[in-house]
């Protein structure tokens, strides 16, 4: 495994078929939490200006268009459509689409993992990427075929992450030190771990002498 750092200069945030058919087999994960992962991955490449190529399936089959949650926060970025299955880079168009956006790394979120994202994962391989499988971004029928894909991916080769570990290493590149990209993502998409924040600072306050009148 490359222990050089992610950072938005050298990595390339990869959607893949967040179709709004799919969302209601989703089983491996509750479900307002996948949504709010896929579009804390997607918000972290949009802040950090990472690369970010986001594929779908035909919009006009069974599946359908992408979640209008990931829609709103990807806003006029082009959506490749496969007609190809599986595996994206046998689709010529999102196979360009990787190569000119520079970047060797390639952190790959989507449905379902033991599908379109286990296959994209073992491509982005076969072409001599480092994929990492965005796991919590991620979903499938069950618990178990989600597992077992991660399984296998890691195995082959690529890294499992979460997209809030992402956002942190984009964060420690030195250009956002003074960003506050950070919190813009956790009050939008990590609540627990925002209120957790104001909790504590309350009881700092509380904690705080009372100013007296000399």
């Amino acid at each position: 495994m490359d222990l050089e750092p992610l950072s938005p200069d050298n990595s390339t945030v990869i959607l893949v078929d967040y179709a709004v058919g799919f969302a209601n087999l989703l089983r491996s994960h509750d479900l307002r939490e996948h949504l709010a992962n896929v579009a804390g991955l997607a918000k972290t490449a949009k802040l950090y200006g990472s690369g970010l190529v986001v594929t779908n399936g035909e919009a006009s089959k069974p599946s359908g268009p992408l979640y209008p949650e990931l829609l709103e926060v990807i806003g006029d970025q082009p959506v490749i459509e496969r007609s190809t299955a599986f595996n994206s880079f046998l689709d010529a168009g999102f196979a360009k689409a990787v190569r000119a956006t520079g970047r060797r790394n390639l952190l790959i979120g989507g449905i379902a993992t033991d599908g379109c994202v286990l296959q994209t994962v073992l491509g982005a391989l076969r072409e001599g990427y480092q994929p990492y499988v965005v796991v919590d971004a991620s979903a499938s029928l069950s618990r178990e075929a989600h597992d077992v894909a991660v399984q296998r991916m890691t195995m082959a080769g690529a890294v499992p992450v979460t997209w809030w570990s992402v956002a942190a290493e984009f964060q420690l590149d030195p250009q956002f030190t003074d960003a506050s990209y950070r919190t813009e993502l956790m009050t939008a998409y990590q609540p627990a771990m925002s209120m957790a924040g104001r909790t504590f600072f309350a009881g700092v306050n509380q904690g705080r002498p009372t100013p007296t009148n000399a």
